[in-house]
């Protein structure tokens, strides 16, 4: 199924840059609603409401179990949040300070979102989005983690099995079969044609964070890589670059899916929380040193993120090289690995990581004025004056390469190659249509370079729509609007965390 996915994203994935990515999204949204929503009514109907859940969740127990142990038991603290901070399975000072920081990590520095908040038109529009997000975040435990536990309910042979046999026989993980759950309730409850639309609501969901990541890491690539190590690369050797990296990275996801399955029990959610938590949390703290204390400097940040990330890559290894046993095996692991929660060690990760940033930065020069003008919380609305742009390095402009490989001042040289004008190029750099062939054509459409045309100088509209996406500035009754739609999420959130507490 993993690879139907991959194979499907690279045939609906034109490239056309992340104005597609987005206007996708949207639709994509759309349908997520509407089909997880109707699973979830189908869902509370069959079971009865939330009061008969609550009763009827802790006597979903497999028949196939071994009595003579607790595997295959619902937890007695499955509807609370706040659990056990040394025995239970995620501890309530993890979930509230260790899960938080790698959730700073995405939703404030990760490319895939950050990169729909610089795209916004102006500011109140970015908030607007992130406001948005925060209302359709609520809906996830009520159209996902109850239906979830409904699914327990319904299909307790197979959704809770315990004996490794049988749950390999059911779902090929003998760990467990926690996440057919989901799927298992599309097929059991829903109409024919119901069930295609959650299937393709289902689909869609993978496609759109298949889309945003391979986009986001394309990007990543070649503007941050590929130009360092060819600063007169072309725009078409980054398109080129950009596409063959995403083939790379399909790849690398195909290779990767046993690693997956294999680890944290086979349990799909809690794989993503390990590696967040392994891998998230300096960038976090480096990013939230930067915006708020002003002494943070560039070898303050490189050396924190040198000595994390290298931290948290060693407990990653660790986690791989001595995987989860199953609940009916003797845990052997090593102590940092079997006591040390994940949610637990991405504290440590970001305390260790923060006073090595402090600690740098205070022992080297502080940075310019120029350099964190308009860029932390406290110099947000300096003026931008002209003088304190910092200067960009010029570029070398592009120099032919004669026949002979030499150029007529000097020795050899292993000078960069570049496309030179020819009968087939315009001089926009964009290949004149008429005179290729329709292979070629096709070729230029799936990279999405048929029609670039760099050179072409913005219209005053498009450099209007620039500056007012560079304001800072709101207007007084749309910042209100936003503070008080704030104001309802932050309520929600409370009000939630303190009834599943």
């Amino acid at each position: 199924d993993e690879l139907r996915v991959l194979y499907l994203y690279l045939l609906m994935s034109r490239p056309s840059g992340l104005a597609a990515v987005i206007y996708t999204d949207a639709l994509q949204t759309v349908i997520m609603l509407a089909g997880a929503l109707t699973l979830m009514g189908f869902s509370f109907s069959k079971v009865g409401g939330l009061e008969d859940l609550q009763n009827r969740y802790f006597q979903a127990i497999a028949s196939n179990r071994n009595g003579n142990n607790s595997c295959g038991l619902p937890r007695d603290d499955a509807f609370h949040i706040f659990r056990d901070p040394i025995t239970s399975d995620l501890p309530w000072p993890g979930v509230l300070v260790g899960m938080t920081i790698p959730s700073l990590w995405y939703w404030c520095t990760d490319q895939v979102i950050v990169q729909r908040s610089l795209a916004a038109k102006n500011l109140s529009h970015a908030k607007g989005g992130a406001l948005l997000a925060s209302y359709l975040k609520i809906l996830p435990l009520f159209m996902m983690v109850l239906p979830g536990m409904i699914s327990r309910i319904l299909f307790p042979d197979l959704v809770a099995c315990a004996d490794p046999n049988t749950c390999k026989t059911i779902c090929g993980n003998p760990s467990g079969c926690s996440d057919i759950a989901y799927p298992k309730l599309v097929i059991e409850l829903l109409p024919i044609g119901l069930r295609g639309l959650m299937m393709s609501v289902m689909i869609a969901a993978l496609m759109s964070s298949l889309t945003s990541i391979f986009n986001s890491a394309s990007t990543i690539f070649t503007m941050d890589l590929w130009r360092n190590i060819r600063p007169l690369s072309s725009e078409w050797e980054l398109m080129i670059v950009g596409r063959v990296f995403v083939l790379l990275l399909v790849v690398i996801s195909i290779l990767w899916i046993p690693l997956v399955q294999a680890s944290q029990g086979g349990q799909l959610f809690i794989y993503i929380q390990t590696i967040s938590s392994y891998l998230q949390p300096p960038v976090a703290v480096v990013f939230i040193l930067g915006c708020f204390w002003k002494r943070t400097n560039e070898k303050g940040a490189f050396c924190g993120l040198l000595i994390g990330m290298g931290m948290g890559l060693i407990r990653m290894v660790l986690d791989f090289v001595y995987p989860l046993p199953r609940c009916d095996e003797a845990d052997g692991r090593p102590a940092v690995v079997k006591y040390v929660h994940y949610l637990y060690f991405s504290m440590i990760l970001s305390l260790a990581t923060l006073l090595v940033v402090v600690t740098v930065s205070l022992l080297t020069e502080p940075p310019s004025k120029e350099r964190i003008s308009r860029l932390t919380w406290f110099t947000r609305k300096d003026a931008q004056v002209e003088k304190d742009v910092l200067p960009q390095a010029p570029r070398s402009p592009a120099v032919p390469l004669p026949a002979n490989g030499v150029h007529e001042a000097g020795p050899p040289s292993p000078v960069q190659l570049e496309i030179s004008d020819g009968p087939e190029n315009n001089q926009n750099g964009s290949l004149d249509c008429k005179k290729t062939s329709k292979l070629t054509r096709l070729f230029l459409w799936i990279c999405g370079m048929e029609s670039r045309n760099a050179d072409t100088p913005k219209s005053a509209a498009e450099l209007k729509s620039e500056i007012a996406m560079a304001s800072t500035k709101e207007a007084p009754f749309v910042k209100h609007i936003l503070n008080v739609n704030l104001m309802v999420c932050l309520s929600a959130g409370v009000f939630l965390w303190a009834y599943f507490a």
